[in-house]
């Protein structure tokens, strides 16, 4: 049988390895803060302190405090790349917008330059000229050294603006690659961009007759969460809804959002295999979400209902008004 001193020495040993845990855990927070990548400096400061304050509440955790930290840390990992993909991309447009201007401007000193070059040899030929016909010959002497200083002169002058003219396409070069990587890095959150609903709308207009079953989602929560926490809770709810959305969708599945709360999907597919996807949308999306508030997770809720439209069989704007139909009654009262 084992002692009781067995018994104390084991859970003393757990202890310890618990806190070792706890402690590495923590570590591991603080350096995930410390060797995150520099964006401007108040969202890096404050991405920073909001991992620092959930490091800190680690002091005396229990199982609840964990879990709590963990979706906390893995809200705030989310955000963070986020905001870094924002960032990478109005860099992007300033690199692309630099980018275009050097090229004006090269196009602008090719031509400026190219008829200037052609005027100068123009009058120093005719300068070479009158120097050959003057009858003195300290004259023309003093002509001709004057017409071959000034050829000299202008072809250094063709020889530099050709070197700065090898410096800007290296330079718009360099810069073209640097945007390709920045827009790779910065398309991780693309797939939750949607159709707005003239977009929506224009692409129905262009479908033919049963080529697509349309799938109509209503997501109800996302009002609420902007009146019960704040409108950046419910735009990141809906990233993470969208998001969502985009991954139990066919690939070949064109999303728009209708309104605040209602999406339509439109799926080339039967009208059975729409139903299929409206059941797994419905038992996959419903349910909680994990949000930041302050540095804090919140967990909104979404009840989400579908309703399925069978593949077109009439003109594009009879599914339009059918869809219009169904958004309406399934609004809320005012």
């Amino acid at each position: 049988m084992l002692s009781i001193h067995d018994h104390i020495t084991e859970l003393e040993r757990l202890s310890l390895e618990r806190d070792l845990a706890v402690g590495c855990y923590r570590d591991a927070m603080n350096n995930v803060a410390a060797y995150a990548v520099e964006l401007d400096e108040p969202t890096t400061s404050q991405y920073r302190r909001y991992v620092a304050e959930a490091a800190g509440g680690l002091a005396n955790p229990t199982a609840d405090v964990l879990r709590d930290t963990n979706a906390t840390l893995r809200a705030l990992l989310r955000d963070y790349r986020s905001k870094a993909a924002h960032y990478l991309n109005a860099i992007r447009e300033q690199l692309a917008a630099t980018a275009q201007a050097l090229e004006d401007v090269l196009e602008s000193l090719a031509q400026t330059d190219g008829d200037a070059e052609s005027r100068m040899s123009k009058a120093v030929g005719s300068l070479r000229e009158i120097a050959e016909q003057a009858a003195a010959a300290p004259i023309r002497d003093a002509l001709l050294a004057a017409t071959d200083a000034m050829g000299q002169s202008l072809e250094e002058m063709r020889k530099q603006h050709q070197a700065h003219v090898v410096e800007f396409k290296t330079e718009i070069r360099m810069l073209h690659a640097r945007i390709g990587q920045l827009e790779s890095a910065a398309s991780v959150d693309s797939v939750t961009q949607l159709l707005t609903r003239v977009e929506i709308e224009r692409h129905i207009g262009s479908l033919t007759p049963g080529n697509a079953s349309s799938l109509l989602v209503t997501a109800s929560g996302l009002r609420l969460a902007e009146v019960r926490f704040n409108p950046a809770v419910a735009a990141e709810l809906a990233g993470a809804f969208t998001k969502r959305l985009r991954n139990v969708m066919p690939q070949n599945a064109v999303i728009g959002r209708w309104s605040t709360e209602e999406f339509v999907a439109l799926l080339n597919v039967s009208r059975g295999d729409g139903i299929k996807v409206a059941k797994v949308v419905t038992e996959q999306l419903s349910g909680t979400y994990s949000c930041l508030l302050s540095g804090k997770v919140v967990r909104p809720e979404l009840q989400v209902r579908v309703t399925v439209i069978e593949p077109v069989t009439g003109s594009p704007e009879d599914l339009l008004r059918r869809i219009s139909e169904v958004m309406t009654r399934s609004l809320p009262p005012p």
